[in-house]
């Protein structure tokens, strides 16, 4: 369950400008743990974001945003390519939020999400080695280990969580 000061909201077409611009003050922070997205995710932003609200609405993904106390956005959480009762998650929290446990709580209410709204069975994740706090963030929210992996060409993890009972 998320604290009360924070709220994780299904993504919607008025998120865009707060979305863009967070994407864009944590780009550099970003790519020291996650491949970059590159110059034209901004620039094509407009349109992704209306593509991604037409994945959503067709069911094949969940996007969601947090939003600290303010209402500001601090972090996204997506569960992505949803088939046969199964997602990938993907997640980031913007640097001046990291390390005060939003990710774990993020992840863990996507997680009540994921069974509770979107009736799913089980979700995976992956994380490169040199990010030991989004494989801290995983563990947390029950995720298991199954498998080493390459992303990008960095050696990472794969993960898995059977989802049944909301932790």
């Amino acid at each position: 369950m998320l604290p009360s000061m924070l709220r994780l909201e299904r993504l919607r077409r008025d998120h865009a400008p707060a979305l863009l611009a967070f994407e864009q003050e944590n780009q550099e922070y970003f790519t020291r743990s996650v491949p970059d997205r590159g110059d034209a995710y901004f620039v094509e932003f407009s349109s992704r974001h209306r593509a991604l609200l037409a994945e959503q609405e067709a069911g094949l993904c969940h996007f969601h945003v947090v939003l600290d106390e303010q209402g500001d956005l601090i972090g996204r959480v997506n569960l992505v390519d949803v088939e046969g009762g199964a997602a990938e998650l993907g997640y980031r929290i913007g640097e001046r939020a990291a390390g005060r446990g939003i990710a774990t709580a993020a992840v863990g209410e996507a997680c009540r999400l994921a069974v509770a709204a979107y009736r799913l069975s089980a979700l995976r994740a992956v994380t490169t080695l040199d990010n030991p706090a989004s494989m801290t963030v995983l563990e947390r929210n029950g995720f298991t280990a199954v498998e080493d992996i390459s992303i990008d060409g960095r050696p990472g993890i794969a993960y898995r969580r059977q989802l049944g009972a909301t932790r």
